[in-house]
């Protein structure tokens, strides 16, 4: 009687997949198949945990920690990353010396404003350390069932787990720990797993345990469990294991098919047993983690060399100052009684001068500290951190059917998105949807299948425009209004929208979508193939479909059909196919798949059993997949599936009858954009099939690094005389705004380069319909030697020859003489192996640069990350790679800014980038809207606070000259405290978060204002310098203007001249609003934010002064009650402030207004447009505008309208040339026809 709970289906999977397990031989201790040697050295006690707490098998805990810092190291790691700061690591050392006599300040004005910046750096640091130790803690605290012993299970946490545990996972849990499976509710030991944590895979794998475990399958059978595992290290592998099972004096092979890995989930199975083999750090996922790559945006280094240039000048001045201190404490010292020369100290002793100056060269460091901005991290930090909310709440970045929304994973790059130059991007599943449909077929060397692609409807399209074109007449006004329909149909029809699959025949009627099978042809559908003359193959080609798979079918209660978990989505289309025609794969067991098929009668559907054999998985390497079969009536069969180069080279001679008509209908799908499969079979006799499988199953049994190559030898052997039966061709469809993007994109100046690891044909058929490639454009194929023909220096001459045709392809791009001429580069996997060699990768990136689309085609991951590389360190220029693929990963990584798909393929990519959108199209706004807002305000805040603390660091300099280069500082400690922390952040904040020089859809609208960024427009050196000049000028009229105004003038009632408080203070007052008034000025965007903080800014330094003013005398010492008595009561204190005011900005104010009027940049001629509203009065002037505010590009819908415009101009120009047409006429008709 069967145990409750457990499956009755005879799941016996064991037989089936390459990778099983099957029962060896017995073997001695010492036998073949103990491991040995490094990387083998890991013995796990089953059941028996408490041995591996001593050395030397002393394992770590399942306690996982993703966080940087802990209680312990938190202070001491946070405090060297903020000191690795050069800025921070100088005013820490101003900060020490301000405790000794030397110091101007007092320690707390030094000490509290570093004491802020690093606190808040450093809380920023915990808080984010923290979220990553709450989500750790959650996934620690998960509970699961452990054996603790005489056969009972109670729940621990996962973190308390130990190598040995046994644990039972029930469904839909995760796998606490690296386990090896030992049974489950199956009677055959297989279950579920969803792996889409570790490779982002939707579908379901199958695992299955050894058939010698299979009895300990509930609690009480644990209670005298022993066994020994014998295995390899901890290791990133994920898809590999070899270890040795020692239990009941037998030695059984492991493989991965029985190893679960940690954060990969129980599926479609009520439990299973497992015991820990890994844990924690030793995990095969926290093996994989690995921390993303440093990245500092261009802005951020160029900061650097900024902070250089400032403290050369901090240094250079405090030179000056220590050479006068030091001449005035030699000559000028012995006259000053007061200063009691006759009992000179150190700090000034006149018969010492050098070493007066020396201590005073530590006063002038530290009293011109300010020209460098100690809060210009912290305001930077803030300001991103701010940005990438908003980049997170853009409503229009969200994407409706998936509920994913922008996310700026890192907040370090958002300028960069500014400066992009090139564009690197995955095809599948980045430019296409990676959905597959079922769209057409070749069966017998007949072609079924009349709808069409979206690259077939986009070429109908352009043939239309073709033919539209030969025929236009325009003098006929209608011919013209026809092309006018043209035209305006390429625009409006840009985005395919159109369903494809549809028939061009107007009167058939639309069938409700199914997805995966956009099939339309009569001849096979509704059991109409029962009367084609190739009946046989239709039916051997539906069976192959149906049956050579591995996916698991699911009852959808709601459809009454079945959905499968399948390997890839073409799997899941093909058997959506199979369906369709009458052949539904609807149930699975151990050794048999259930197909209803609906022959030979199509109104009784029969179901059938076919047992499967063995399955020979498919593989990257392998680029097929098998099955061995055995029909009803006991005839052995293998069904095959592959890729065309790799069946047709297997096929028996007398299986090549419809070779050549099959490849024929292979190129027409490829070009049309669509991804072939072959299909072809074998019949097997039974005694070749016993012979084969018996070393089939010898292979599987096999120890040892060899076992893979051993077992493709095998499947090889088995996998040759077929017979061709037809070929499948599915669509992978282009993502919803893909043409419009890559438009929108090329005009904004950006190059994109595809790298794909489809073939050719596909890629370029892809790159079609984006419009990366168009008619007329000269395609540059660079193409591999045959290395069969050459004898033993192939190498060398295959090298020589990609360098022959990459040296003569430049040379042609540099001969032509056509300014409109465009040139596309396509070149394969095996050829870029050679071109990205040391010799030759220069001269390939030189003709690639030169190309107006770049198509790599058959490249691995680890080439388009060595794509990447080339091209960001090649150019010297931002690289962007966007994907949504594991097989992205490496060129994510390795560029500047990498941008990952939530799509199809799982969240690898994702997880490795910096930034990460739904959908290819949300790429045009990401850089065009906030790249370039994003940019624009980062450069312009960095730039205003070197201008304001040059502003202000500078009169301390002047002032200390002015008395005798005494050290003295003219300003109150808490003045120069607040000036950055309180009275100046603010507003710049404000600048490097809400400043818009145009609005989001004027961006759209003028993409070619994104190319302010990649031109480095706002941070070049010139206006980096021209910034610190204004800066310059300020101090000089601030200092000078107070110095003169206030020095011998009467400043209170009675006629008593300032003090140094009074004109430090009004000095200050001065600074405030200048550079407060500066920023009002470079501000375009201003809201109630932006005028609370700059007027706010200033109104605090006056309440600041009174509060300060009325505190006891002990805490506001010379400054006590300044603004009542002093200050406020005195005409010339504000009168002097409305002065220098108003001298300091005024040759900005200047600068800008004859900018704007007699050299004005993009943007300001859109900012005066939008600002008389002239956009609303005069549209078609508005239209204008921006149709001419764009790159000139040889990509996109609008490069196509161009060079078929420009092609309409010829014609017209011949054939008005020929009939003698006036000039005046002729240009009058072509003004007409560019309108149109």
């Amino acid at each position: 009687m069967p145990r409750a709970g457990r499956r009755r289906g005879k799941l016996r999977w064991s037989n089936l997949y390459s990778f099983s397990c099957v029962r060896p031989s017995v073997l001695e201790s010492e036998g073949p198949h103990s491991l040995q040697g490094p990387g083998f050295s890991r013995v796990v006690y089953c059941n028996q945990p408490k041995m591996h707490k001593t050395k030397p098998i002393k394992y770590p805990s399942n306690y996982i920690s993703t966080t940087k810092y802990n209680i312990i190291t938190f202070l001491p790691k946070a405090i060297f990353e903020q000191f690795r700061r050069v800025a921070n690591l100088y005013f820490l050392l101003a900060a020490m010396l301000s405790l000794t006599p030397v110091a101007p300040f007092t320690a707390v004005s030094m000490i509290v404003p570093l004491a802020f910046v690093v606190g808040l750096s450093m809380a920023k640091e915990a808080l984010e350390d923290w979220r990553r130790f709450i989500q750790d803690m959650k996934v620690n605290s998960r509970k699961v069932s452990v054996h603790k012993g005489e056969g009972s299970f109670g729940y621990k946490s996962w973190q308390k787990l130990r190598v040995g545990d046994v644990v039972k996972v029930e469904k839909d849990q995760f796998f606490p720990a690296d386990l090896l499976l030992l049974s489950s509710s199956y009677e055959d030991g297989i279950c579920y797993v969803e792996t889409m944590n570790l490779d982002g895979e939707t579908n379901l794998k199958v695992k299955r345990a050894l058939e010698v475990t299979l009895p300990l399958d509930e609690d009480t059978a644990f209670k005298n469990f022993v066994a020994t595992i014998r295995c390899e290290d901890p290791n990133p592998k994920l898809y590999t294991f070899v270890g040795n099972l020692e239990f009941d004096r037998q030695v059984y092979a492991l493989d991965p098919a029985q190893i679960l890995i940690r954060d990969s989930k129980l599926r479609n199975t009520a439990f299973v047993y497992g015991v820990v083999i890994f844990t924690g750090h030793d995990t095969k996922v926290m093996q994989n983690s690995t921390k993303s790559p440093s990245k500092r945006s261009m802005i951020e280094k160029k900061m650097d060399y900024i902070i250089y240039v400032l403290f050369t000048l901090l240094v250079l001045i405090s030179l000056i100052s220590s050479i006068g201190f030091a001449v005035k404490t030699k000559f000028d010292m012995p006259n000053w009684w007061y200063m009691r020369p006759d009992k000179p100290q150190n700090l000034y002793d006149p018969s010492k001068p050098s070493l007066s100056g020396i201590f005073h060269l530590i006063t002038a460091l530290i009293l011109y500290g300010y020209l460098i901005p100690i809060s210009l991290y912290v305001s930077i930090e803030v300001v991103k951190v701010l940005q990438a909310m908003f980049i997170n709440q853009d409503i229009q970045m969200y994407d409706e059917d998936t509920g994913n929304p922008a996310q700026a994973r890192t907040s370090n790059l958002n300028e960069q998105l500014g400066q992009v130059d090139t564009i690197l991007s995955d095809k599948t599943g980045t430019l296409t949807c990676n959905q597959m449909d079922f769209l057409k077929c070749s069966i017998a060397g007949v072609s079924y299948g009349v709808g069409s692609s979206e690259v077939e409807i986009a070429a109908a399209k352009q043939m239309a425009m073709d033919l539209n074109s030969k025929s236009l007449d325009i003098t006929n006004q209608s011919n013209r209004n026809s092309w006018e329909n043209v035209a305006n149909h390429q625009f409006s029809t840009s985005e395919i929208e159109m369903q494809p699959g549809t028939p061009f025949k107007s009167e058939k009627v639309k069938k409700p979508p199914i997805r995966g099978f956009n099939f339309e042809d009569d001849r096979l559908m509704n059991g109409n193939w029962l009367i084609e003359s190739n009946a046989n193959g239709i039916l051997m080609f539906f069976r192959i479909l149906a049956i050579c798979q591995s996916a698991i079918p699911e009852p959808n209660e709601e459809t009454g059909r079945f959905n499968y978990e399948a390997e890839s989505p073409d799997e899941g289309s093909f058997l959506v196919a199979a369906r369709e025609f009458g052949f539904e794969f609807c149930r699975r067991t151990q050794t048999s798949v259930f197909i209803r098929e609906q022959y030979p009668s199509y109104s009784q559907p029969v179901e059938r059993e076919y047992k499967i054999l063995n399955l020979l998985e498919f593989s990257s390497k392998r680029k097929r997949m098998s099955v061995i079969v055995q029909v009803e009536d006991g005839q052995i069969f293998l069904f095959c599936k592959g890729a065309d180069s790799i069946i047709f080279d297997r096929l028996a001679k007398n299986g090549r009858m419809y070779e050549e008509v099959t490849s024929k209908h292979l190129n027409e799908y490829g070009e049309a954009g669509l991804r072939t499969l072959a299909l072809a079979y074998k019949k097997l006799e039974e005694s070749e099939y016993s012979v084969w499988n018996s070393e089939f199953v010898k292979a599987k049994t096999t120890i040892g690094p060899d076992r893979d190559a051993l077992l493709e030898r095998v499947a090889d052997v088995m996998e040759k005389d077929l017979i061709l039966v037809g070929a499948t061709a599915v669509e992978d469809k282009l993502q919803k705004g893909v043409p419009q993007c890559i438009d929108k994109l090329a005009q904004a100046g950006l190059k994109i380069w595809v790298l794909t690891g489809d073939k050719m044909e596909t890629a370029i058929n892809i790159g079609f319909a984006c419009s990366l490639l168009r008619q007329g454009m000269k395609q540059i194929s660079i193409t591999t030697m045959n290395t069969e023909l050459l004898g033993q220096d192939a190498n060398k001459a295959v090298k020589d020859n990609i360098l022959l045709q990459i040296t003569n392809s430049s040379q042609m791009v540099k001969l032509e003489k056509d300014p409109h001429a465009a040139f596309a580069l396509i070149i394969d996997g095996k050829t870029l192996s050679y071109a990205l060699e040391d010799d030759l990768k220069h001269q390939f990136l030189n003709l690639a640069v030169d190309c107006a689309s770049v198509i790599c085609c058959r490249v691995s991951p680890k080439q388009k990350a060595l794509v990447t590389r080339l091209v960001k360190e090649g150019t010297g220029k931002t690289t962007l790679a966007i994907g949504d693929g594991a097989n992205d990963v490496g060129m994510i990584q390795e560029a500047d800014i990498g941008v990952g798909i939530s799509g199809v393929e799982g969240m690898q990519a994702v997880m490795a980038s910096d930034f990460s959108i739904a959908q290819f199209r949300f790429l045009e706004r990401l850089l065009v809207v906030h790249g370039h807002w994003c940019y624009k305000r980062i450069a312009q805040m960095v730039c205003y606070f070197f201008y304001k603390n040059i502003a202000f660091g500078l009169t301390l300099f002047y002032f200390e000259a002015y008395t005798g280069f005494s050290g003295q500082s003219v300003y109150d400690d808490w003045y120069m405290l607040l000036f950055n922390v309180i009275l100046t952040s603010l507003p710049v904040i404000s600048l490097g978060v809400f400043e818009q020089d145009v609005s989001s859809d004027v961006c759209l609208q003028f993409p070619a204002l994104y190319q302010q960024g990649p031109r480095n427009v706002f941070f070049d050196w010139y206006r980096i310098f021209g910034w610190m000049t204004n800066g310059l000028y300020s101090s000089l009229i601030t200092f000078f203007f107070s110095i003169n105004i206030f020095y011998d003038q009467a400043f209170r009632s009675d006629g008593q001249t300032p003090d140094m408080s009074s004109v430090g203070a009004a000095m200050f007052t001065c600074v405030i609003w200048t550079v407060n008034l500066q920023i009002a000025l470079t501000i375009s965007h201003f809201t109630w934010i932006q005028h609370l903080f700059i007027w706010g800014s200033i109104a605090t330094w006056y309440i600041f002064l009174f509060l300060y003013g009325v505190a006891s005398p002990l805490i506001s010492g010379r400054s006590y009650k300044i603004l009542i008595e002093a200050l406020a009561p005195a005409p010339i204190y504000w009168a002097a402030t409305l002065l220098i005011t108003l001298a300091c900005n005024l040759p900005y104010l200047a600068h800008i207004s004859f900018q704007r009027s007699f050299n004005p940049m993009d943007h300001h001629v859109i900012q005066e447009i939008k600002y008389y509203k002239k956009d609303v009065e005069d549209a078609h002037m508005w239209t204008r505008e921006s149709s001419k505010a764009r790159q000139k590009t040889k990509i996109g819908f609008t490069a196509r309208v161009d060079a078929k415009i420009r092609l309409l101009r010829g014609r017209l120009q011949k054939k008005y040339s020929s009939l003698g047409t006036p000039t005046a006429q002729l240009q009058q008709q072509q003004q007409n026809l560019v309108s149109s």
